[in-house]
């Protein structure tokens, strides 16, 4: 698929913040295992609500620094303690005093301050993220699919789902399927691939299509790992929401994929493919009879067995997929 004007800037952003990346991480090109996301929930409970404060209250004010930022926080003196809201980290805290307040402050919005801090340092900017992810332009958010915290990057993932131009982000996120440098890869895979279950969305044309389904195939192909169940979801993807878009097929050829791992997951795949291509029963029955009675890995062997053994029965559910001794 030719890329052209600002799509290609995007392109050629995005293989620059990874060969920068890799040159950070001292050459070093191996996948990090992500963790699992964490749904940031901000702002607190305002503590004021529950002592009934008034409005009439907030009568002083106070202020704090941290990182290289003064915060204005108004103030209410009561009975039941001192309370402080800063308006600009949507915060309250309780305290005895003002300064006990301040400091109490400060603890409950050290994760605001760390994720804004994150935020920054995956844009490769100085201090705290202080702006809306929603206005950044697209190379910031493709970037952003890439942060530690893959609840950063499940935002990035939305504003780009729900851009009114979302298709011309479509070059970058192939390149991202087809990454294989950036340390971060599989977290920002998982929304690739997330996003393409849409793919009419964000592919237009047949040839993009095409490019699409081929870099997932890819994905499967070399698969060195399943963090973060990237390997997985290809194969779902592929299976489950393209098996007539080139998916099936893609995955009756991953049964010869060099890596265990995509064989795994194309086996598993091609369970939703017969879901929604009863047509293909025959061949994907005889694919999988056929992988297994090749296959040196006796789990595979197995699973492929088995899962033949279910689709021909016709059966609605199937075994799950085997887990490796050796997998993190």
């Amino acid at each position: 698929m030719p890329v052209k004007g600002e799509d290609a800037e995007l392109v050629e952003g995005l293989d620059a913040f990874i060969r920068r990346e890799v040159e950070r991480n001292g050459g070093a090109t191996t996948a990090r295992k992500p963790a699992h996301r964490v749904k940031f929930h901000w702002p607190p409970h305002p503590v004021s609500y529950s002592y009934h404060v008034l409005a009439s209250d907030w009568t002083g004010t106070a202020t704090f620094e941290e990182r290289g930022r003064t915060y204005t926080v108004e103030v209410a003196t009561t009975p039941y303690g001192v309370f402080g809201r800063c308006q600009a980290i949507w915060l309250e805290a309780r305290g005895d005093t003002v300064d006990d307040m301040l400091a109490q402050m400060r603890i409950a919005a050290e994760p605001l301050f760390q994720r804004q801090l994150l935020i920054n340092r995956t844009l490769e900017r100085e201090g705290p993220f202080v702006d809306y992810v929603r206005d950044l332009p697209a190379i910031d958010l493709i970037k952003l699919l890439y942060c530690e915290d893959r609840d950063v990057a499940n935002d990035a993932r939305i504003e780009i789902e729900t851009h009114p131009a979302n298709d011309s982000f479509t070059p970058a996120l192939i390149a991202i399927l087809r990454d294989r440098s950036h340390p971060n890869r599989r977290s920002a895979q998982w929304c690739v691939l997330d996003l393409f279950e849409d793919l009419n969305s964000f592919c237009r044309t047949h040839e993009a299509q095409v490019e699409a389904v081929q870099a997932m195939r890819d994905l499967l192909w070399d698969a060195e790992d399943d963090y973060a169940r990237t390997v997985y979801k290809a194969g779902v993807v592929l299976g489950g929401h393209l098996p007539h878009m080139l998916g099936g097929p893609a995955l009756l050829e991953c049964l010869d994929a060099p890596s265990r791992i995509g064989r795994r997951s194309a086996i598993h795949g091609l369970f939703h493919v017969v879901e929604w291509m009863p047509s293909m029963r025959d061949e994907v029955v005889l694919a999988l009879q056929r992988a297994a009675d090749r296959e040196e890995d006796p789990q595979l062997k197995e699973f492929a067995r088995l899962m033949s053994r279910d689709i021909a029965h016709g059966d609605y559910d199937h075994i799950p997929e085997p887990i490796f001794s050796d997998e993190p």
